[in-house]
């Protein structure tokens, strides 16, 4: 039997576990957090994302699993609205769309669907990553070393796989200018209660580049998120400055900027990070490939990180067939030569995604939400709405070459 070591077990580690296990290799599945990341925010089920759900017979359930949306609404620092994006936007095509769910949810799912031939291994990951000729062998943190067929690195952004067998971060960072804080404000902490949303995402811009968002969650709850410009942050282990940073970069703003900072303090799941990406030469070395974030991270603004993430691992898990291919190097190569030009595309996002995301200036910002009410009217809105395309579902590729199975 085949064996593949996955590291990490977020949205690309654990579809791929699924699509393996089905097929018939021994998966072992290590990820460094103590238990499944109960943090992220929603994501949407529109093209790519929702075919691989199907594939694996999990939309109904991700279906039944989704969070009430009507759409993306634009306010000032007083609460009124500047500009909206209903959720019929574009045909159905717009920012937020009606069938998202949390992220955690989503990984929660995928994880339940692993097989029995998947073990999952929590507080752990690989320290020490050597070729043996005809694997790899693995060095763990916490457990004894052992040799695989195949390794993946579906660690993310940080990955500690790219990281062992293709060299620093830095080699393959790309910094898109700003830093993103997101957690779950949960209403019973909260005095007075918190506002509902009504369904509403609402983003708050302040010039500087600052972003405030409160979006919908599951009930009684709301995703929050802080954006700023930053390229490197306080370390991850020293949360006081991380909180610190936030607080001076927004105090004494409106809206309910002061609440959601407060409610920062207490959150369980507060993440803090750089949007970048990451660019990669190659996603193979010997036996060991790269997944999803680790591989082609294409930062949150491009909206495709969770269709990337499972279309990835469609992909991987078709070039690999149901044991080790004969010629593993062709295999891996016709994975990427698949998902390439999809991750290009993805990254390339539109002219000036990160501008209007986060305008410098009171000027900016009144700019930009006036060409989002002026691009749902009339012709513009029209002729977009016809050539918008499926949000979600990335540009076909040429199908990796036919797998030769074997040693």
């Amino acid at each position: 039997m085949s064996r593949v070591l996955v590291v990490g077990a977020g949205i690309a580690g654990d579809a791929l576990a699924v699509l393996l296990d089905r097929a018939g290799w021994q998966v072992t599945v290590v990820e460094i957090a103590p238990g499944l990341r109960s943090g992220g925010q929603t994501v949407d089920l529109r093209g790519d994302s929702r075919d691989v759900l199907a594939r694996l017979g999990l939309l109904d359930a991700a279906l039944a699993a989704t969070i009430e949306q009507r759409g993306l609404a634009w306010i000032d620092e007083r609460g009124r609205r500047r500009a909206e994006m209903p959720v019929e936007a574009f045909g159905g095509a717009g920012f937020v769309s009606t069938d998202e769910l949390l992220r955690a949810d989503l990984a929660r799912l995928l994880h339940d669907a692993t097989g029995p031939r998947t073990r999952h291994r929590f507080a752990d990951t690989v320290t020490g990553l050597t070729g043996t000729g005809h694997g790899v062998r693995a060095e763990f943190r916490r457990h004894a070393p052992e040799d695989y067929d195949l390794v993946v690195g579906a660690d993310g952004a940080h990955s500690v796989v790219r990281r062992l067998a293709f060299g620093p971060e830095e080699a393959f960072r790309r910094p898109l200018g700003l830093a993103h804080a997101w957690f779950t404000l949960r209403e019973a902490r909260t005095t007075p209660p918190t506002p509902p949303l009504d369904g509403w995402f609402l983003m708050l811009n302040l010039p500087g580049s600052r972003v405030v968002e409160a979006r919908p969650g599951h009930a009684g709850e709301q995703e929050v998120g802080f954006t700023f410009p930053a390229t490197s942050l306080p370390p991850r282990g020293d949360t006081e400055a991380r909180l610190a940073l936030l607080e001076r970069t927004f105090a004494g703003e409106g809206w309910r900027t002061a609440e959601l900072l407060a409610a920062a303090r207490v959150a369980d799941d507060l993440a803090l990070d750089t949007y970048d990406q990451v660019h990669a030469g190659t996603w193979s070395r010997g036996r060991v490939v790269l997944l999803g974030d680790s591989a082609w991270c294409a930062s949150p603004l491009s909206g495709l990180g969770t269709a990337l993430a499972l279309r990835g691992a469609a992909t991987l898990a078709d070039a690999l067939g149901r044991e080790v291919p004969a010629d593993v190097g062709g295999a891996l190569a016709g994975y990427e030569a698949a998902m390439r030009p999809v991750v290009e595309r993805a990254q390339a996002m539109y002219p000036g995604r990160v501008r209007s995301f986060a305008p410098r200036t009171r000027l900016g910002i009144a700019a930009m939400t006036g060409v989002m009410r002026l691009v749902q009217r009339g012709p513009v809105g029209a002729f977009l709405t016809r050539h918008v395309g499926d949000y979600g579902r990335a540009p076909e590729a040429a199908p990796a070459p036919p797998v030769t199975t074997g040693r």
